[in-house]
């Protein structure tokens, strides 16, 4: 039986970081982005989230791009293509090339829909086995090292059990040690987002004796070939990010030996029936696989629980509380973190509830799309 899906509506989104992110590519602090409701003809309401930023340097895809594809195509299939299962998007909307986070969330909002009606969260209903996560904290690139120290010493305190830094040349193996001198035991982790090439592998090797984690995508974004070469040169682990589309290129990353971590994002990879299905490759495979964040609400915030919550997600993830980013979510109560870990909710579909006057208040505009 088809899942009942009167209407779609498409949120513009506009919340304020707390704090500037900054990363190898760039600050951000204004953040973009679309909340997906999947109605159903009983007034129940499934929702989702668009990771896109208003610029194309995370992946080609930005809050504009999304809206063309959702709009054009991707609702336009729904409606003349009724599912009986969210696994289905995937087939149904894979004619259209790439456009992942277009993809995933539209099928968010389906997943957040189809878990209600069935009455069922919606971590049990991606096959999840957790009712807590361990999460860590993001830390972008800090004015001082100084700076750096004091937020890690909060976070440590908060009880997170992951530091991962942002790292780009010029500001990472001097930061790193000062680090691992004053926090010689936490789990620490750089984050250089593609800002190195196979010429800085001399560089690069400096980092073995930090007892780091991991470094996550050091080479360019659609790398796996030197990825490999790189990872033969190191012992620190590799764990791939934006190389990772889809379940094929896990397969060839594995294949290659380009890494030891895979850091999994819904959005990245097309949404959640493909982030399980990579999933259950490295659970097959003994890769350990993370759930990355990109800066959510709430909304996409309880996606990324549900889906942590499946049994390979053995690395803690991005997965702050809500204070860690935002003054106001959109959520309530908001997400907390708990002596390094965050509840899995276990209330039908993604578990929260969204705050509707906070919904409103960061709304830009509406569209709305019968089917």
């Amino acid at each position: 039986m088809p899942i009942d899906i009167a209407r779609i509506q498409l949120r513009r989104m506009r919340m304020r970081l707390k704090h500037p992110f900054g990363t190898s590519f760039g600050t951000l602090q204004n953040k973009e982005f679309f909340i997906i409701e999947a109605i159903d003809s009983a007034g129940e309401t499934g929702y989702g989230e668009s990771v896109a930023f208003s610029a194309p340097w995370y992946t080609e895809e930005t809050v504009e791009t999304n809206l063309h594809i959702m709009r054009d195509f991707l609702i336009p299939l729904l409606k003349n293509n009724p599912v009986n299962h969210p696994d289905e998007l995937s087939r149904l909307f894979a004619p259209i090339r790439r456009n992942n986070m277009a993809k995933a969330a539209l099928e968010g909002a389906v997943w957040d829909l189809y878990a209600k009606q069935q009455n069922v969260s919606l971590a049990a209903a991606l096959g999840g086995t957790r009712s807590r996560v361990e999460v860590g904290v993001s830390i972008g690139i800090q004015p001082t090292i100084n700076e750096l120290l004091e937020k890690i010493a909060a976070y440590v305190e908060e009880g997170y059990k992951r530091i991962k830094l942002k790292i780009k040349p010029g500001q990472d193996i001097d930061m790193l040690k000062a680090v691992r001198n004053a926090f010689p035991d936490i789990a620490l982790m750089a984050d250089a987002n593609s800002a190195y090439t196979l010429e800085d592998i001399q560089h690069l090797k400096q980092l073995d004796a930090l007892q780091l984690l991991m470094i996550e995508q050091p080479l360019a974004h659609n790398d796996i070939i030197d990825h490999a070469k790189l990872q033969q040169s190191i012992t620190t682990p590799i764990c791939l990010d934006e190389s990772i589309h889809a379940l094929s290129d896990v397969e060839k990353a594995h294949r290659l030996g380009s890494c030891q971590i895979i850091n999994v994002k819904s959005g990245r990879v097309g949404g959640l029936t493909a982030a399980r299905r990579i999933h259950d490759y490295c659970l097959e495979n003994n890769m350990p696989v993370w759930c990355g964040g990109m800066l959510e609400s709430g909304i996409g915030r309880a996606h990324n629980i549900a889906l942590a919550s499946l049994p390979q997600f053995i690395l803690p993830g991005d997965i702050s509380g809500s204070d860690r980013y935002w003054d106001k979510d959109i959520i309530d109560p908001e997400i907390v973190v708990q002596d390094g870990y965050v509840a899995v909710p276990d209330k039908p579909g993604i578990g929260v509830t969204v705050d509707q006057q906070a919904l409103e208040a960061f709304t830009k505009s509406i569209k709305s799309y019968h089917l």
